[in-house]
């Protein structure tokens, strides 16, 4: 091989070329690398959502086996009646969840405020039980009362969580609460 004849193009080209391979090279194995976090991160949320939905069945099966059956006769009773049956044990409350709670306060439920909670007692929400037996879409509606300002709250758990203080259930809500920050499904 003749020395003589090479210019110093002869040894930039190659070196760039090379440079360039591993740059691209480089970036590219990054791509591959994110795309694996994104399936790993698919299936640990298919897992949480199966495991979810197992715990969703179990609970309704809890339900639907430890519910009462309801008669004509005992519900126009219990209607005209509408007292409260909750056996609320501020005791209870504060030993699993670490503060003092007062009875039918519904800032104890994950997603509702002082405002939210002046809302749902102007509309007749005052207990835990009423919450309770309030529906998803008509919480929805109280929140769109308000306003623009509390589109962002999510009141789809809050009748569940009411149930829950109603009955005195409170280290499951407490797991809940902690398992879905911020109140979300």
């Amino acid at each position: 091989m003749n020395f003589e004849n090479l210019t110093i193009w002869h040894w930039i080209i190659p070196i760039s070329i090379g440079v360039l391979s591993t740059i691209l090279g480089y970036y590219w194995g990054l791509g591959s690398k994110k795309t694996m976090d994104h399936d790993d991160q698919l299936k640990r949320c298919q897992e949480k959502v199966s495991t979810l939905e197992k715990e969703l069945r179990d609970c309704r099966g809890t339900l639907s086996s430890s519910s009462p059956k309801v008669t004509a006769a005992s519900s126009t009773t219990t209607k005209a009646r509408n007292v409260s049956t909750s056996t609320f044990n501020a005791g209870a409350a504060k030993a699993i969840l670490g503060k003092n709670i007062i009875e039918n306060d519904l800032k104890i439920v994950e997603g509702i405020g002082p405002k939210i909670e002046a809302m749902f007692q102007d509309a007749g929400i005052k207990t835990w039980q009423k919450l309770s037996d309030t529906n998803v879409a008509d919480c929805q509606k109280i929140l769109d009362s308000g306003g623009n300002r509390y589109k962002i709250h999510d009141p789809s758990s809050w009748p569940m969580q009411a149930k829950m203080c109603y009955e005195g259930k409170w280290a499951q809500l407490q797991k809940w609460q902690v398992e879905h920050k911020a109140g979300k499904l």
